[in-house]
């Protein structure tokens, strides 16, 4: 199927989005009631849900459609106001270009040899490209897909095009590991992915590893009876 025919059904992510999102608002929620709470010494309840977590992580297609009413269409992981910013297939893999304004667009075709795709008056503009983004798609996929992701990579990179392979979650890792940023820790010998946020005076620190099926019930039930047992009655 050609990129002009081609369409984009709605897909599912591979990850749960929307509990992450909103464990991470319900955070900065708790945040902002603890430092009310040193401020005034007043509690308050902090309410998270799904749906507005996810509607606030749409960012510019949920605040185009409460300013304008527009209504973002299902486009892939292409962008829908800027092209190309898109992702493309090369020799082996698929590689996202972001030339995203007209200086950008000009060294990208600078790069790739197509002197006559950067004088095109179809083109000219980003609102020129976004109008006429899957013939711009062929000419530019047509040579891309000559040369590898990573060929390419350094090649655009060196221009000050940006652009990235589509990695895989190894090929993240190794990516991660080789900025070092340090994305996997050893945690009681066991393989744990590292916590994000880095602090200067309190980085984070891993006391234990998760722990195998039943391994602390001895020491739960212990507390239970401790704690609870006594009160309830419980066996």
């Amino acid at each position: 199927m050609s990129r002009v025919t081609e369409r984009f059904a709605p897909t599912k992510t591979g990850i749960a989005t929307a509990d992450v999102l909103t464990g991470l608002h319900a955070a900065l929620g708790i945040l902002a009631a603890l430092h009310h709470r040193q401020e005034t010494g007043e509690g308050q309840l902090v309410e998270v849900n799904l749906m507005s977590s996810m509607l606030s992580g749409l960012v510019n297609f949920g605040g185009a459609y409460a300013l304008t009413g527009n209504v973002a269409r299902g486009m892939g992981i292409r962008h829908e106001g800027i092209c190309p910013y898109e992702p493309f297939a090369t020799k082996d893999r698929r590689l996202v270009v972001a030339a995203a304004n007209d200086g950008l667009f000009r060294t990208l075709c600078d790069c790739l040899d197509l002197p006559a795709v950067k004088t095109d008056r179809r083109f000219a503009t980003n609102r020129d490209r976004v109008a006429h983004r899957d013939a711009l798609g062929e000419l530019l996929a047509a040579v891309l897909v000559t040369r590898t992701a990573d060929e390419w990579f350094d090649v655009l990179t060196d221009a000050g095009v940006p652009c990235g392979p589509i990695n895989d979650v190894a090929q993240g890792m190794d990516l991660a590991t080789s900025l070092g940023l340090e994305p996997i820790v050893d945690v009681d010998g066991s393989a744990q992915v590292a916590h994000p946020v880095r602090l200067s005076r309190t980085p984070a620190s891993y006391r234990h590893a998760p722990p195998g099926l039943g391994a602390d019930q001895k020491a739960i039930r212990d507390w239970i009876d401790a704690e609870i047992g006594d009160e309830e009655g419980l066996p």
